[in-house]
């Protein structure tokens, strides 16, 4: 399970930033999660629940905002919904793509401390 891995390295930044604003207490931590990153919610939030123990975030929420996969076209610059992170076709002209201008982030977007 990488999310373990994910996790405990997320929680190491987190905490850094927490020191380098002299805080004592995380109290939330939100999280972008793409639908084609690998990365499985329940997986994480199990993940932080072990790996924020004992630490300044231990009692601290998770939050973990889902991003969609979407696709553009090349030929007529359309984005659309796409349900597979390989190849897709357009719905608009037909042209086969795989490119992906959302879906696979996993970023660290807030830490709410005190």
């Amino acid at each position: 399970m990488h999310e373990v891995g994910i996790m405990e390295t997320t929680i190491a930044a987190v905490l850094s930033e927490a020191r380098g604003h002299d805080a004592s207490r995380v109290h939330n931590i939100v999280l972008r999660v793409g639908a084609l990153s690998g990365v499985e919610p329940d997986a994480l939030r199990l993940a932080f629940d072990a790996a924020v123990k004992g630490t300044p975030a231990d009692g601290a929420g998770l939050e973990i905002e889902s991003v969609p996969a979407r696709g553009r076209c090349p030929d007529c610059d359309l984005e659309f919904d796409v349900e597979s992170d390989f190849i897709f076709t357009c719905p608009k002209c037909g042209r086969i793509s795989g490119e992906l201008v959302q879906g696979r982030e996993l970023e660290l977007t807030r830490i709410v401390m005190s």
